[in-house]
């Protein structure tokens, strides 16, 4: 199984967090991929470019998303046969995104700061439940990285359930 990871609107493809997050996926025996959207602005076109590299895979798959990367991931999700989700301070329902409905996903978890000031804690908590899926509100900003340690464990708490799922 593989996990792909769409970063955030001004981060890259290898920031921190995802360089944290994919050493946790590898320790769950999961390979991992990191696509670079840092070329493309446009919500959607990231979409695009994520539906490409995933048109061929044939092996079961998470997506993980942060900010930007999380709308990404579940627009992405609506087309393609992902296992699950987790999505970092999603950017749902903010203005001048195409997407401001959203399917219900399987196994889906998100993690958003109660301090986020860039996208609400509320789209979160509307998103959620909307869908009926997890949602951790914690102590933090957009970024999350002072909450990094929580994460990680909600995280690896995450996969062992998705292998739990699997068996």
């Amino acid at each position: 199984m593989k996990v792909y990871f769409s970063h955030g609107k001004e981060s890259g493809p290898w920031g921190s967090k995802i360089k944290r997050l994919a050493i946790i996926a590898e320790q769950h025996s999961y390979s991992v991929d990191s696509v670079d959207y840092s070329d493309i602005l446009d919500p959607d076109l990231r979409v695009e470019r994520l539906l490409d590299v995933l048109k061929d895979v044939e092996d079961d798959f998470i997506l993980v998303g942060s900010s930007m990367g999380g709308y990404v991931s579940l627009v992405a999700a609506e087309q393609v046969n992902a296992k699950a989700l987790f999505l970092l301070a999603p950017a749902l329902f903010m203005q001048g995104y195409k997407k401001q409905t959203f399917c219900k996903q399987p196994n889906v978890e998100i993690v958003h700061g109660w301090s986020d000031d860039v996208v609400a804690p509320e789209n979160s908590i509307k998103f959620a439940k909307d869908i009926d899926c997890s949602l951790h509100l914690i102590s933090g900003d957009h970024r999350l990285n002072s909450s990094m340690a929580v994460i990680e464990k909600l995280f690896s708490q995450f996969l062992s359930s998705q292998a739990q799922n699997k068996a």
